[in-house]
């Protein structure tokens, strides 16, 4: 959004540094994505008739806080604290108005419980950041350039949030005369999460390093607990107790407050000048201090009736007659006017209070009346005719669509507390609501209700309009927070319904929150109908909730980025047995007609964690059980939500790898060690890092806290051990006794001894006090990576290279038990906090978990696709994280016994699929030497063909009769296969080295295989004889293909050339120069009259007569590995790893159109490439090889229309370029792909083969 800022003379915004002259300046809004707490500005128009301080009141206490404001060397913050109604928001908003008039205000945020987005700090952040830049121009290309980088940015934790959008941008100003900039944050105390209050408090005072502007913070609040410890641990405040102050100060302050709106009431009722008296406003003044709320009600009391004497009347009169409280003194005589008329029943009119006012003051956020009459089943003129007299207590726009606000919190107090008969039963009427919000939800609630095109729709590209017509105020509101009035009530009562409502509209409901761009809650709403059900629940329900919230686990990305998915991607790839695949699964896309294959049943990987953009070395969880930290080889470390899987925060400081990460056992501090030789100290909450400990002269690969967290112990590659002090970063020890790098340090329990381990083949256990060497552990030939102490500091665990993992006495030295059953070197061990388990991560992809007392293995754990690097128990022991090469952290279950979860296919991973030509076949080659023959239709296995004997099969094709398969293996040879019967027909020896590729020639004479050992040869199909051998490349023979007449070859090599080869003769025909990489993909037109050839990033089109070079397409910026010409010769389809497929026109060399990933997709390494189906239903499939990988996501046509009936890329599957169905991150990374018209087939590294079909209608 544009938007231009330009002034002439005076301007009452505020200016920074110095500004002369006439200022003109335009510049792109960076803030569209920042969304903002609706209303949390002073002067928004949902506060625009609060009140402000009278001139001549808080007179002294205004003057100090402009005085502190303007000091140069006043406290960074003035927190004005008081108890309710004594006038502090009032306060604020005086405060904010003044600095506004002087160009001073930066921001202003005024917290609010009963109003959602201001009533916690989710947008805190962005909302002052939104402010701070509208003001102040200079922070634009900052806040810009963090925006762009973290397009999410408002989702993160508040630390990331402050320190990205706030600190980093105010840092890097710079002016010549930094100028006051005020702050003011109001009702600090009504913010919901306490955790947040402390946050909120050590972030606001870490902006006082902030030079380039004079920030002055003024903050409001109740003197609650958690703000009075979080002010304790600064000294850079100033405070003030505003019900502190002088009795004749407040009422003073009082007495001008009351003559002005009674002198006001006098005016427009043209009473007599000596109303009401000195009498009645002293009275008014006792009754009120120190409250300033009794003198603000007691006025609107008066003013809020037709006859404002008779209504001062009864207000005296009512104070007169009761020695109650002074709420009670403030409230009750507005209420009791709804029972002291005569023409209501009072017991009637109490009913409709209890279920009007009674939700009123117990929403979450405030509804209109409109809104209210519908969630209630209530006309709108019975709530009207309700709330008239309520004035005094409520604000009641005249607008019937805009919200009934509270206008204290402290009458909401007052109802919930009460002992009158006007008492709000806070279970019973949050109960009611629920049952309310679930019958909103029924009747409004159904599958596409925006009516969108495609399933593939994103949320970013619906209009707010589009969704908020179709999901109505109410509708929303009961979509939110029926949950939190289920938590409320604290009562079972409304399970049963709730049960219904998600049996029917649990996919309706989560496509609600994703287009109402919440579905991040409703983890937590999970967690707590699930902790509400407790034990009385009946089991099919308790399943459910179970079923429901792996659901969302699983789908809470995806769905945030296309609702409809919920619909697709969520339900296809469900388990076999899931409750809702068996309630929902026929809400699925008609197009969707044969489904992939997938577990029985939810296996214990719970989350995927992506956003690391290399390998995660180090992963731990904080002691709360709240939060995972993990450290990269992108250098940076990411702290985690644990329940939820989102991204809490990036730690940046370290210039290299981050080997090992952990959390200090109060979960207030992380440790991280690195290739850069540094450790470093950071404030898990705020992101900040507190310190730098240098003196390691090589790489730190492991650091640890102490339990008591005074310590920190650090193991380098320079053979050393370190102990540090955590408060002042001095160091205390070094060990010295290893030989070797020092791979794994951890502390005992007890504080009393460090264990390390060593490539110099032992484990150490040292004496912490006097840094001797108490033990040494041997038994080991090869490195040790891991090393921990159990909980009970009876044992020691070590992981090694020797694909072992071993149990030590750690009072003895003597070996206990040895582990066995991983397949590779184990990296990482850990036990678990009560000492019965060890959890163990190895370069075989997996993790194992041991029992400590039989030495037996209880689980694996399989879902990596690279090695694991590290593993970590939770501290109750519920939950194992991992950490790989694959560049994603896992999570687990680790309670989970389910049985060990058997998929039909090879038994090691697949290099290869190919389509017969009629579409009715897929055959599938795997590294563990077989060939697997599946019907296309019903995705059942046909044939196992064996034969193959050494390192897998490579390549593999169907003959266009589809008669026959041909085989290359690494082996060296090619085997010939009847296709109906699986007989091995023929055998073709005669390559030296691994066979990369076989093809058939059209007419079904010939095979041709491409090799390492740079020869292309020619086999009789019906003989099995050597018909040719082509020799000519100086490089390994990667793709081959026939031309459509089977006169000539065509070979792509890693010589950088390509070569055309007569058939008949086996002479060279041509070779075609001109790539500067490997040649991954080959192709002729079907005339035979040019061949198309991908390397690198360009794609080349040749004359296949001459040799010359026709045209070079560009436009690739990564590697392309598939090409293929349209039946007609008229397009070139192209694949790359820059997340794009192309199409090209032949003539002019120009882009048609490209298939776009989304940009806000997950990126995903897979070490194949992305796949499409050929023109007018020809084929393409298409592997390249593991040495490289890629990136790839969703596809999405961005111009020119084609008959493109299925395109595929890693993430995303395309009907006629429509997207339609996302792949999730573990039938993503297939190894192998190929793709017949309307069908997919996917081979995975597991041995699995998946085959996806789809009717080729358009559309929902």
């Amino acid at each position: 959004m544009a938007s231009s800022v330009s002034f002439h003379g005076s301007n009452d915004g505020m200016q920074i540094g110095n500004n002369y002259g006439t200022v003109n300046a335009s510049f792109t809004d960076p803030l569209d994505k920042l969304p903002i707490a609706e209303g949390a500005e002073f002067d928004s128009y949902a506060d625009q008739h609060e009140d402000f301080c009278l001139p001549g009141t808080r007179s002294e206490l205004l003057s100090q806080i402009f005085e502190w404001a303007e000091s140069s060397d006043g406290k960074c913050i003035f927190w004005l604290n008081g108890m309710a109604g004594t006038g502090k928001s009032t306060i604020a908003r005086t405060v904010a108005g003044s600095f506004k008039k002087r160009g001073q205000l930066g921001a202003t945020f005024f917290f609010k419980r009963g109003e959602a987005d201001r009533s916690n700090a989710k947008y805190l952040i962005s909302t002052i950041t939104k402010q701070l830049v509208t003001k102040h121009q200079p922070l634009v290309p900052a806040v810009l350039k963090a925006i762009e980088k973290n397009p999410n940015i408002s989702s993160k934790s508040l630390s990331q949030q402050f320190d990205t959008l706030l600190l980093q941008p105010l840092l890097g100003l710079k002016v010549d005369q930094p100028a006051t900039v005020m702050l003011i944050i109001d009702a600090l105390d009504e913010c919901d999460r306490e955790n947040d209050l402390r946050t909120i408090l050590k972030l606001l005072f870490r902006l006082q390093e902030v030079k380039s502007v004079c920030l002055r913070i003024f903050l409001t609040s109740r003197p609650e607990l958690p703000i009075r410890l979080g002010f304790r641990q600064s000294n850079n405040h100033q405070d003030l107790v505003l019900h502190e102050l002088p009795k004749p100060v407040i009422e003073h302050d009082i007495r001008l407050y009351l003559e002005d709106k009674f002198s006001t009431i006098r005016k427009e009722r043209s009473f007599a000048s000596n109303w009401p008296g000195d009498e009645v406003i002293n009275e008014l003044v006792r009754m009120s201090t120190p409250l300033f709320i009794f003198a603000a009600t007691a006025y609107r009391f008066v003013n809020g009736g037709r006859h404002p004497k008779r209504q001062l009347q009864k207000f005296l009169a009512s104070q007169a007659a009761t020695s109650a409280s002074q709420m009670d003194k403030i409230y009750l005589p507005v209420l009791n006017q709804l029972i002291h008329s005569d023409e209501d029943d009072p017991t009637e009119v109490l009913k409709e209070f209890q279920d009007i006012i009674g939700t009123i003051i117990l929403l979450a956020t405030p509804l209109s009346i409109i809104s209210l009459a519908r969630l209630l089943h209530l006309s709108a003129e019975d709530i009207i005719e309700l709330l008239d007299p309520l004035h005094s207590v409520l604000h009641i726009p005249t607008n019937s669509g805009a919200p009934v606000r509270i206008l204290h919190l402290s009458f909401r107090d007052f109802l919930i507390n009460a002992t009158s008969i006007f008492h709000v039963d806070e279970k019973e009427t949050h109960q009611k609501i629920v049952l309310h919000c679930l019958s909103i939800m029924d009747t409004g609630l159904k599958q596409n209700i925006c009516g969108l095109s495609s399933y593939g729709t994103q949320r970013t590209n619906i209009d707010n309009e589009v969704i908020n017509k179709h999901l109505s105020a109410d509708l929303q509101y009961s979509c939110r927070y029926w949950v939190y009035h289920f938590e409320h009530s604290h009562s079972h009562i409304t399970m049963p319904s709730a049960f219904d409502f998600m049996k029917k509209h649990l996919l309706h409901w989560l496509e609600a929150l994703s287009l109402m761009d919440i579905i991040s809650e409703a983890v937590a709403m999970m967690d707590i109908l699930q902790s509400g059900a407790g034990d009385d629940v009946d089991t099919e329900f308790s399943n459910f909730l179970y079923d429901a919230k792996r659901f969302i686990l699983k789908n809470t990305y995806i769905a945030s980025l296309a609702p409809l998915q919920l619909y697709c991607s969520g339900l296809v790839f469900l388990p076999m047995q899931s409750t809702i695949r068996k309630i929902f699964l026929d809400s699925r896309p008609k197009q969707i007609h044969m489904l992939p294959q997938v577990e029985d049943n939810w296996s214990p990987g719970l989350q995927t964690l992506e956003g690391h953009s290399g390998l995660v070395h180090s992963v731990a969880f904080s002691h709360d059980g709240q939060m995972v930290v993990s450290g990269s080889y992108d250098n940076t470390i990411k702290l985690w939500d644990a329940k939820t899987g989102s991204e809490l925060q990036t730690l940046k400081g370290h210039s290299s790898w981050v080997y090992s990460v952990a959390f200090s056992h109060d979960s207030q501090m992380v440790v991280s060690g690195s290739d850069d030789n540094t450790i470093k100290l950071w404030d898990a909450k705020t992101g900040s890092e507190l310190q730098t400990l240098k003196d390691h002269s090589d790489s730190v690969h492991s650091v640890a806290f102490s339990h008591n967290d005074q310590m920190v112990v650090s193991g380098s590659d320079d053979k050393t051990i370190k102990l540090w002090n955590t408060k002042t970063g001095s160091e205390l020890q070094t060990l010295r006794g290893h030989y070797g790098h020092i791979y794994s340090v951890a502390f005992s329990h007890n504080d009393q001894i460090v264990v390390s381990g060593s490539d110099d083949y032992t484990i150490k256990l040292w004496d912490i006090k006097t840094g001797s060497e108490l033990q040494t552990l041997e038994g080991y030939l090869r490195y040790i990576y891991s090393v921990a102490f159990s909980h009970d500091d009876q044992m020691v665990v070590s992981g090694s290279y020797d694909n072992t993992i071993k149990l030590w006495d750690a009072k003895t030295g003597s070996l206990l038990q040895t582990l066995k059953g991983h397949s590779s070197h184990v990296y990482s061990v850990a036990f678990s906090h009560d000492s019965q388990m060890v959890v163990s991560g190895s370069d075989d992809k997996t993790i194992k978990l041991w029992d400590t007392k039989t030495g037996s293995e209880l689980q694996t754990l399989k879902g990596h696709s690279n090695g694991v690097y590290s593993v970590a128990f939770s501290y109750d022991d519920q939950m194992v994280a991992s950490g790989s090469r694959d560049n994603t952290i896992k999570l687990w279950n680790a309670k989970t016994s389910s049985e060990l979860q058997i998929f039909k296919g090879h038994s090691d991973s697949i290099r290869s699929v190919a389509f017969s030509h009629d579409g009715q076949m897929v055959v599938s080659g795997s590294r563990d030497n077989t060939i697997k023959l599946w019907d296309a239709k019903t995705g059942s296995e046909l044939q196992t063909l064996k034969g193959h004997s050494h390192m897998g099969v490579n390549s593999v094709a169907f003959s266009h009769d589809g008669q026959m398969v041909a085989s290359g293996s690494s082996d060296e040879t090619i085997k010939l296969w009847d296709a109906k019967t699986g007989s091995e027909l023929h055998t073709l020896k005669g390559h030296s080295h691994w066979v990369n590729s076989v093809a058939f020639s059209h007419d079904g004479q010939m095979v041709a295989s491409g090799s390492d050992d740079h020869t292309i040869k020619l086999w009789d199909v019906k003989t099995g004889s050597e018909l040719q051998t082509l020799k000519g490349h100086s490089g390994r023979v990667k793709p081959v293909a026939f031309s459509y007449d089977s006169q000539m070859v065509v070979s792509g090599s890693d010589d950088y050339t390509v070569k055309l080869w007569d058939t008949k003769t086996g002479s060279e025909l041509q070779t075609l120069e001109g790539h500067s990489s490997w040649v991954y993909s080959v192709a002729f037109s079907h005339d035979g009259q040019m061949v198309v050839s991908g390397s690198g990033g360009t794609i080349k089109l040749w004359d296949a007569k001459t040799g010359s070079e026709l045209r070079t397409l560009k436009g690739h910026s990564g590697d392309i590995y598939s090409v293929v010409f349209s039946y007609d010769g008229q397009m070139v389809i192209s694949c790359s790893d820059d997340n794009t497929i192309k199409l090209w026109d032949v003539k002019t060399g120009s882009e048609l159109q490209t298939l776009k990933s989304h940009p806000d997709s997950v990126n995903s390494v897979a070490p194949y490439n992305s796949v499409v189906s050929a023109l007018h239903a020809e084929e393409l499939t298409s592997t390249k090889p593991t040495s490289i990988s890629q990136r790839c996501d969703g596809c999405r046509p961005t111009s020119h229309n084609f008959n493109l009936q299925a395109s595929l890329s890693d993430s995303w599957v395309a009907l006629a370029g429509e997207n339609i169905l996302w792949l999730p991150i573990e039938h993503r990374r297939f190894t192998a792909s190929a793709v017949k018209e309307a069908t997919l087939a996917l081979g995975y590294d597991d041995g699995r083969v998946s085959i996806i079909g789809f009717h080729t209608g358009k559309g929902i």
